[in-house]
């Protein structure tokens, strides 16, 4: 058994047609298909609840997988029902945040705001063992308020000389 890579990864949005105007205008990901088209659904019962570990009563509105123009495919999940909570913030248990590699941190950050989304400072440099001149990241909300980083980094990175490990760059 060999992992790869990261396939895709799934976001719960309140609005499966505006996060995927979202994301197209920020950073540039397009449908590839529908799992669950709205005008299929909902699904819902036992089946649902079980599979997918929701509360008894929950429906799976609508499901979306986009691509991003490389790396990982975003699949968007649409819910009504009984729960569902605001956005995790980043001390919450559980995974937190996407990153997405760019080649500009600051023309990313322009687009997400175009998009509808905000950052949530300004673009910083990468610290420690990721540190190098034009190594930088920001952390970026969703109009929905789920947490985007962009990050960026051409630069060699000091933890290299420590190492023959690298991380994956796209």
């Amino acid at each position: 058994m060999t992992v790869h890579g990261i396939d895709h990864v799934g976001v719960t949005v309140p609005d499966l047609d505006e996060a995927t105007k979202f994301f197209g205008r920020a950073f540039g990901a397009e449908v590839l298909y529908d799992t669950l088209p709205k005008e299929r659904g909902p699904k819902q019962g036992w089946a649902v609840e079980r599979r997918l570990g929701v509360p008894q009563g929950t429906v799976e509105v609508a499901v979306r997988m986009l691509r991003l123009p490389s790396g990982p495919g975003i699949e968007l999940f649409e819910f009504g029902g009984p729960r569902q909570a605001d956005p995790v913030l980043m001390c919450d248990l559980g995974w937190q945040h996407v990153a997405l590699y760019v080649d500009d941190v600051d023309a990313a950050v322009q687009q997400v705001i175009e998009a509808g989304g905000s950052p949530m400072g300004e673009p910083v440099p990468l610290p420690g063992p990721e540190s190098g001149r034009r190594n930088r990241f920001v952390h970026c909300r969703t109009p929905w308020g789920s947490v985007v980083e962009l990050v960026s980094y051409p630069d060699a990175q000091p933890y290299e000389e420590d190492t023959v490990l690298r991380r994956w760059r796209p």
